[in-house]
């Protein structure tokens, strides 16, 4: 299989087969092009959406442990809870990853819905 490693600004093209790695060619990485300046209206209108963390309800937030997409929200605002409830089935690497209550307590908001993409540390759900 070969791929391509970007690491530094610098670009690797690596073989591997059998254990065994080749590296191919090593070449700067060309920089993306800068975008167009956008309508600074309308990217002041976007801030807020842009960052969902400053949109979070007061209380204990749980967390995604890893990057993944949600397939199942299994509770709504205002449910009651209890530790070891599952909460967020979400799928990383073609598996299916129950995320589960840390602590009993009721749930104040959902961060997320079916089909939304999440990071490393994104919050999920949050508790009271």
């Amino acid at each position: 299989m070969k791929y391509k490693v970007t690491l530094n600004g610098k670009t690797y093209e690596v073989e591997v087969e059998a254990g065994k790695a080749v590296l191919l060619d090593a070449y700067e990485a060309l920089a993306p092009a800068p975008a167009a300046a956008a309508d600074p209206p309308a990217a002041a209108a976007a801030a807020p959406a842009a960052n969902p963390v400053a949109a979070l309800a007061a209380g204990e937030p749980v967390n995604s442990p890893m990057p993944g997409t949600i397939l199942r929200v299994e509770v709504k605002e205002g449910d009651s809870i209890q530790a070891g409830q599952l909460l967020v089935v979400l799928e990383a690497m073609k598996m299916e990853n129950e995320i589960l209550a840390p602590r009993d307590g009721k749930v104040v908001q959902v961060a997320v819905s079916q089909g939304t993409a999440v990071e490393t540390g994104s919050p999920l759900v949050v508790l009271a």
